[in-house]
């Protein structure tokens, strides 16, 4: 059986082997250990579970796990909220958006939703949809974004651009995120076939993708800081809140704020300024 037959399985020895035995509350740290993490039985006994049942569930022979035991298993693997829920999804004991699935990742923002864009005339403001493309955006987002052309897939942006590592200071976690982020919603949306033809075009190009992909950690897009160096505007450092669009699954609001009297305030208000001469 495959790791892709098996997706519950290989995210369950990926996740364990994240965890040290001491974070765990075992002792005996990582003497003698021939891998890191957490070994099967531990993760069973932490659990609550047999070791048997644990070991037959990352082989792929138990197929049908309770809720119950996914989330003492959640719990022995010290997850985090995004990483539990990829759990019962890979479970299958999460329930998938509704009927319809979600919105196309390159489809329609809500006009409420572009009002709204438009009514931060001080910061970045911008719609991601299901595959991370910015499929609406401010003035302001757009003239940050205008070093890479007519792309606006961020993972793509990330991982094959050549200007990403001059435009984005903290490149790499940046990219640890994005593609974590982007994991997460392959997850929720098995079916996007536009989430699967970015992830085999990124696996096929870019060996830095590949390794955060087989790394199958799963994380959401929160509260961050970026740093860019435009071209124009110069050093710009904003703090970004994300906020989820309750009528479209999968689409985010991302919002870039300067701190107030700093220079990235006054170099947003020219790339605002730029914007709306041109």
């Amino acid at each position: 059986m495959t790791a892709h037959d098996n997706e519950l399985g290989a995210y369950l020895r990926a996740s364990r082997s994240r965890v040290e035995p001491a974070d765990a509350g075992l002792a005996g740290g990582v003497s003698g250990r021939r891998v890191p993490g957490l070994r099967r039985e531990e993760v069973a006994v932490l659990a609550g579970v047999s070791a048997d049942y644990y070991a037959r569930l990352e082989q792929g022979r138990e197929r049908h796990p309770s809720a119950q035991v996914i989330g003492a298993i959640g719990n022995a693997l010290r997850l985090a909220p995004e990483a539990r829920e990829h759990l019962f999804r890979l479970a299958g004991l999460s329930p998938l958006p509704g009927p319809d699935g979600p919105r196309d990742a390159r489809g329609p923002v809500h006009p409420s939703l572009l009002r709204l864009l438009e009514s931060f005339p001080k910061a970045a403001a911008y719609v991601l949809g299901p595959a991370l493309d910015v499929i609406a955006a401010n003035a302001i987002a757009d003239a940050l974004l205008s070093p890479f052309g007519t792309e606006r897939n961020m993972p793509r942006i990330l991982f094959t651009h050549p200007r990403a590592k001059d435009v984005f200071t903290g490149w790499e976690p940046l990219r640890r995120s994005t593609a974590y982020a982007l994991r997460l919603n392959a997850g929720r949306f098995p079916d996007d076939a536009h989430i699967a033809g970015l992830v085999a075009e990124l696996d096929a190009v870019s060996p830095e993708f590949r390794a955060l992909w087989a790394d199958r950690d799963v994380a959401g897009l929160t509260r961050t800081f970026k740093v860019f160096h435009h071209p124009e505007a110069g050093r710009i450092r904003l703090t970004y809140q994300t906020f989820e669009v309750v009528d479209a699954p999968g689409q985010l609001l991302l919002v870039g704020t300067p701190e107030p009297g700093s220079r990235s305030e006054q170099a947003l208000a020219y790339l605002a300024s730029t914007a709306e001469s041109a």
